[in-house]
């Protein structure tokens, strides 16, 4: 395996500061291994580990997390065949903007062979007061290849009075199949110049999730089974959850939820999860300790 690794991460003309991680991975005899990574402060790959067959990475932050002018790159990468689970550590964090080096922004790449599989299940993303952030991810599957993936997004620290005091959040999602596009995804969230609380936007709900699966194996069949899944969960406690699945244009399967608390929704997205592990992999759950 090839590791390389700076100490400091690369400042850009107008002073933002650009972080990066790259992995490939590739399919060996015993299972998926990592081949090849590359990472700059203060983003890297903490853990690596076998799953009887898939391999699992966590990824670390070791800064307290996306700075004004922060600018993370990660570029995934399974080859044919290859199969990886991708995590991290914790809450992906989003500071205050500020007028020197505005907001801070997530690039993120998935390259997917034939018959490769990624599943991407981070921890939710939180913006606090006066946050200003872009996340673009873009998918590419060759064919029989999974991509499957989850985000929570949380409206700021609610037990601070944060709810809603972020500047703006802007999100892009791109999913190519054989350099064709079949799915867009583009949100853009401006609090202060929104009705957010408006019925048909957020209507009394503050945290957000959603998770997708693609491939050109989906059938759906598989969303009636996602949908049994979640019908089935007993989410506890005062936060009511709302939840919708539906088949994405081509080749892929959207689930989306709202309610008033992470881990509520973190329930659902895991729930989805779970179920397309099994029908699509034949795979039980993943049970890690990070």
């Amino acid at each position: 395996m090839k590791t390389m690794a700076l100490n400091t991460a690369t400042p850009s003309e107008k002073g933002r500061r650009i972080s990066q991680l790259r992995a490939v991975f590739e399919k060996r005899e015993r299972g998926s291994t990592i081949t090849s990574k590359y990472h700059t402060a203060p983003i890297k790959i903490a853990k690596a580990f076998p799953l009887g067959g898939p391999v699992g990475v966590i990824v670390m932050d070791v800064s307290p997390g996306l700075l004004a002018g922060d600018q993370y790159e990660l570029h995934w990468k399974a080859e044919d065949g290859a199969h990886a689970y991708i995590t991290n550590q914790s809450f992906t964090k989003v500071h205050p903007a500020h007028e020197e080096h505005g907001g801070s922004t997530m690039l993120q790449c998935f390259e997917l062979g034939n018959g490769a599989i990624i599943e991407s299940m981070p921890e939710p993303t939180m913006l606090y007061r006066d946050a200003e952030f872009t996340m673009h991810t873009e998918v590419r599957l060759a064919e029989g290849a999974i991509w499957m993936g989850a985000e929570v997004l949380c409206p700021g620290r609610a037990l601070r009075g944060e709810l809603f005091a972020y500047r703006s959040f802007r999100s892009k999602f791109n999913v190519y199949y054989k350099n064709e596009l079949i799915y867009v995804q583009h949100q853009f969230i401006e609090p202060l110049s929104q009705r957010l609380a408006s019925r048909g936007c957020y209507a009394g709900m503050t945290h957000t999730g959603v998770f997708y699966v693609f491939s050109d194996r989906v059938q759906a069949a598989y969303a009636d089974a996602i949908r049994n899944a979640l019908g089935a969960l007993s989410v506890q406690g005062e936060h009511r959850v709302e939840w919708g699945v539906s088949m994405t244009y081509k080749y892929g399967i959207a689930v989306m939820a709202a309610s008033t608390a992470a881990w509520a929704l973190q329930e659902v997205m895991s729930t989805a999860w779970v179920k397309v592990r099994e029908i699509l992999l034949g795979l039980s759950p993943i049970a890690l300790r990070k």
